[in-house]
């Protein structure tokens, strides 16, 4: 079931962006993986996403800008959001802004493959 589905990376972290494409390969997902928002947006691969894996503090634009652009581009895409600054009002500016789940490194692997799943499922 995983196999069609593609999951879609963006983080600067170079180390957390492999581990997580590995973690997500290795439950049979489709990753890509992006080391920026700006790269992100340049592939135009938004429609072929079925969830977006999100950090919110990068160089350039963030991952708040980015949340944000996706909603000016009316996208569907679901994303998740992974910070290591996760206060309560990132927390609330990430949703705002369209998030669907918020996970605050350092995190579970099984918390992130089940909002993966949550998302996938429509549940």
């Amino acid at each position: 079931m995983n196999e069609e589905r593609l999951i879609a990376i963006v983080d600067d972290d170079a180390s957390l962006r492999r581990s997580l494409g590995n973690l997500l390969k290795s439950t049979g997902f489709n990753v890509e993986t992006f080391a920026s928002a700006e790269a992100f947006l340049a592939a135009g691969k938004i429609e072929a996403m079925d969830v977006l894996v999100l950090d919110v503090r990068m160089p350039g634009m963030s991952g708040v800008d980015l949340l944000v652009e996706l909603t000016r581009r009316a996208s569907r895409l679901p994303v998740i959001v992974l910070t290591a600054h996760g206060d309560e009002d990132m927390r609330e500016q990430c949703f705002r802004a369209g998030a669907v789940a918020f996970l605050t490194k350092p995190f579970q692997p099984k918390d992130l493959l089940d909002a993966i799943h949550r998302i996938t499922r429509g549940d």
